[in-house]
């Protein structure tokens, strides 16, 4: 853990790279916006794989890969004289103080939901048409619909009690339900994605991430059917040769076991 000077030091070092890179480098010079968006996405996935895992090391690794490609994009920036690192920077760290009245102004406030509710009415003092702008469109599904539900209560539109967010999953449990019985294909989908999204929404009273909870579940079950896997392989057969009632066995055995 180096000291301000040390942290300022190490950071002008990556943009002297990054000029050195792009002048001599020919991959980097083939470089573009639109070559790097694909690349930074993936960046962003594997650091969150890295928090999951609660891995440290990594996350330190994955954080430099995308303050490289945030380095990278203000380099391009700075090319088409649109904006370098230091408008970058500057952009942000305004914006911080504008929208936190309460620790650069005298505005008070009671808890983390009330700036959350500020946060939302400032940006929307900025010109914003709509709480939902912040949204970006090519979100995952399940990602976006926690930040709509998020969105929105921050002004206010929200459930008053958690067992009321319950009744609403239940409520739309029961139209899946009437819909699977009608066998209209085109119907079960639109109340499927709106048991999703009310079980999203009850997940958010919880305090519960459904990404994070899901991509846990999503981890445990890779690591349950790989033992599976494992011991077909140690009886020299193929998983596909156990029968159901065997693999039942191992899974339990595999929860056993973690």
């Amino acid at each position: 853990m180096g000291s301000r000077i040390a942290q300022l030091q190490a950071f002008e070092r990556l943009l002297d790279i990054m000029d050195e890179l792009r002048e001599k480098c020919p991959w980097d010079r083939k470089q573009t916006f639109e070559t790097l968006r694909h690349l930074t996405i993936e960046e962003t996935y594997e650091l969150g794989d890295a928090i999951l895992d609660n891995d440290l090391e990594e996350v330190k690794k994955e954080l430099g890969d995308l303050l490289l490609h945030i380095v990278f994009y203000a380099k391009l920036g700075s090319e088409k004289k649109a904006f370098d690192i230091a408008d970058v920077a500057n952009e942000i760290a305004d914006k911080l103080i504008h929208r936190h009245p309460h620790s650069y102004g005298e505005t008070e406030v009671e808890d983390a939901e009330q700036v959350v509710k500020n946060w939302e009415a400032i940006k929307l003092k900025e010109g914003k048409k709509s709480v939902l702008e912040g949204v970006p469109k090519t979100l995952p599904a399940l990602v976006k619909a926690y930040r709509i539900q998020d969105k929105v209560s921050g002004v206010g539109f929200d459930w008053d009690k958690t067992e009321a967010v319950l009744d609403k999953v239940k409520e739309e449990l029961d139209e899946l339900s009437t819909e699977i019985e009608s066998g209209d294909s085109y119907q079960m989908e639109a109340e499927f994605g709106d048991v999703m999204f009310s079980l999203i929404n009850y997940a958010r009273f919880l305090k519960i991430n459904p990404e994070n909870a899901l991509e846990r579940t999503n981890k445990k079950f890779i690591k349950r059917f790989s033992y599976i896997e494992e011991k077909a392989d140690e009886s020299q057969r193929k998983v596909s040769e156990l029968s159901i009632e065997e693999m039942e066995v191992l899974w339990q055995e595999a929860k056993k076991i973690e």
